[in-house]
């Protein structure tokens, strides 16, 4: 008779200590930054919608690993969880789709992952949420700078590329990755699912974790590159300009039809985040409190656990991630300088009047961005008034990040 193991009666710590030394150290430090997450959601440093169920969701995926039985080597025991398999595969007894099917009566998360999460939906959902939220009357008033600065925050993206196959990333992970630059989660998700199979829970993963930075971090950024006596800079008054919601439901309904005429590969994430926008300006009140209510909530907190729960260890530690979190760190802080040079060319185009901190709202991670930047003159001068100008840039940012992740897919993608 085998001797009895102990530590087969506690299965995570187990599989902790019989894991080779880099999975061992990097389930400890992902257990870690869980609880970091947590914490800096609770404090409101990070999005706490977002961050907790994410950071709880790491910390449990780390701690519980168990031993499964390897059905292709009989004896032989493989690491696994009770979560979710985001890559399935066929074994030497069952297909793909037999596994599949075995997975969704286990894994209890599977089948949100499976039927919202690795097909986009949760995505689509989220923007639908967010449509109703974002009033484009903040465009429509001023459409040229916001445009300007949208894509001049699209830099990192454009830079990005060729870094990642300078590092020898291929084609399709390059753009998926570069789509980072563009700071907006969903349109990432979705561009990943069609550019990078293989990578794209990764991607994704590292793409909301430093979406969630960009509130902690872009604030240093602006104070690095505007001087104080700028960044207090008030706006000179303008004109009101009276848009109807008749006026913004024929913008939406255009911009539907020529972005999905241009770029059908975006032409859910486009429906999605316009359908919400119409659903506000047709006063449609029981949809609106149903799409951005219990629709975005919901959506945004399983894509906060799934993201967390996406952060195992051996998922995590390919070689290749590594790559991945520089080129993303890079691409949202190329991005960021990217819109204040905006900020700057619209500052003396326009004879010192404009505020350059409105170019950091150009990274579409709507509205965090244009929080930062009005929290940020404000520190400075709190009669500065800047958020509907940053607001009309942060939506401009979503319409050129699709346009972007839109075109990757087009020229590198296949569908």
């Amino acid at each position: 008779m085998e001797s009895f193991n102990p530590l087969e009666l506690f299965q995570g710590i187990a599989t902790l200590v019989d894991a080779e030394p880099k999975i061992f150290f990097g389930r400890i430090f992902l257990i870690l930054l869980g609880c970091l997450l947590i914490y800096l959601g609770k404090k409101g440093v990070l999005e706490a919608l977002l961050m907790i169920p994410m950071g709880l969701g790491m910390a449990a995926i780390n701690a519980g690993v168990l031993f499964w039985s390897n059905p292709d080597v009989p004896g032989e025991r493989i690491p696994g969880t009770l979560f979710l398999n985001p890559l399935v595969e066929g074994t030497q007894s069952l297909s793909p789709t037999e596994n599949m099917m075995r997975i969704l009566q286990i894994d209890w998360l599977q089948p949100v992952y499976t039927f919202t999460f690795s097909n986009g939906l949760i995505a689509c959902l989220v923007f639908m949420g967010i449509g109703v939220l974002l009033d484009v009357g903040f465009v429509m008033a001023r459409p040229f700078t916001s445009m300007v600065i949208a894509l001049f925050a699209e830099l990192g993206t454009v830079v990005a590329l060729p870094v990642g196959v300078w590092l020898g990333l291929p084609i399709g992970d390059a753009a998926a990755t570069a789509t980072i630059g563009g700071a907006d989660g969903p349109m990432i998700l979705f561009a990943s699912l069609m550019l990078s199979e293989n990578l794209f829970v990764p991607i994704t993963v590292v793409a909301y974790l430093y979406l969630g930075l960009t509130y902690g971090g872009y604030p240093y950024l602006i104070k690095a590159l505007i001087p104080r006596s700028i960044r207090g800079l008030k706006m000179p008054a303008e004109k009101p300009k009276e848009i109807t919601s008749g006026q913004k439901i024929v913008f939406c309904v255009i911009a539907v039809i020529l972005l999905c005429l241009l770029f059908p590969v975006a032409a859910p994430l486009i429906l999605s985040l316009f359908i919400g926008v119409i659903v506000r300006e047709s006063g449609l009140v029981k949809f609106a409190e149903l799409l951005s209510g219990p629709v975005l909530y919901g959506a945004t907190f399983f894509l906060g656990l799934l993201l967390g729960v996406l952060c195992e260890a051996n998922t995590i530690l390919d070689p290749d991630v590594l790559i991945l979190l520089g080129i993303g760190i890079m691409a949202l802080t190329i991005s960021g300088i990217g819109g204040i040079l905006g900020g700057y060319v619209l500052y003396f185009v326009t004879g010192k009047k404009f505020n350059p901190v409105i170019g950091i709202a150009g990274v579409s991670c709507v509205p965090t961005t244009a929080k930062v930047a009005q929290k940020t003159v404000s520190e400075v001068n709190p009669g500065s008034i800047i958020l509907p100008h940053a607001l009309g840039a942060s939506i401009s940012g979503v319409i050129t990040s699709a346009i972007f992740a839109a075109i990757f897919v087009s020229m590198f993608g296949t569908l």
